[in-house]
């Protein structure tokens, strides 16, 4: 079992990171919290906590800047009809503290504007985590503003990757840019993922 790998980023964008250790480079699947934590990462050298899901016909990692943020992953996919790519889009939708704190108030509207989870498995995530949460003191760094053409077409990218439409996608982000050109790509995304 994988506990974490610490190596160079080779490639990333927000749906996910391939980080050479050794000559080896390990795909990881990623949210857009851990997306704009390694973006910002110090001569591109970072360490991802792990999570291996091994199916039939599939190996898949998932990478984690923080060990909180793999505890909430671990959390929502036990809960039934939460699979892995659905936690991802949950913690790419919020943060920790926000998914914490979305469990305390009983908050389904939050987990419902989440793409892929319905009215039932929002309260299910709620009524099965309840007991298990525990507060914590982390809050993920915001991005700073990047130019606004950058910021779009990696959020764009970002959309696509995740299954929405190109050209719902396009029209969603220039209504945002439009209103706010200075939106980083992990606001600009969560903000769409919430109007699509």
């Amino acid at each position: 079992m994988l506990d974490y790998i610490k190596g160079s980023i080779t490639e990333l964008n927000p749906a996910y990171a391939v980080i050479d250790n050794h000559g080896i480079g390990y795909m990881m699947n990623i949210s857009l919290s851990t997306y704009d934590s390694i973006s910002r990462a110090a001569n591109g050298e970072t360490m991802l906590y792990v999570y291996e899901a091994i199916r039939e016909d599939a190996h898949l990692l998932y990478g984690f800047a923080t060990k909180q943020e793999r505890e909430a992953f671990l959390l929502l996919i036990s809960v039934s009809g939460v699979g892995p790519n659905i936690a991802r889009m949950v913690l790419s939708s919020m943060t920790v503290d926000e998914f914490t704190q979305a469990i305390a108030s009983n908050n389904v509207a939050m987990f419902k504007s989440v793409k892929g989870v319905g009215g039932k498995t929002a309260q299910r995530i709620i009524v099965d985590l309840k007991d298990k949460i525990k507060p914590t003191g982390d809050t993920l760094l915001q991005q700073a503003g990047q130019p606004a053409g950058q910021s779009f077409d990696e959020a764009l990218a970002a959309l696509v990757m995740l299954g929405f439409p190109q050209q719902a996608s396009q029209k969603t982000l220039k209504s945002l840019f439009s209103s706010k050109p200075t939106l980083s790509v992990e606001e600009a995304i969560k903000q769409a993922l919430k109007m699509m």
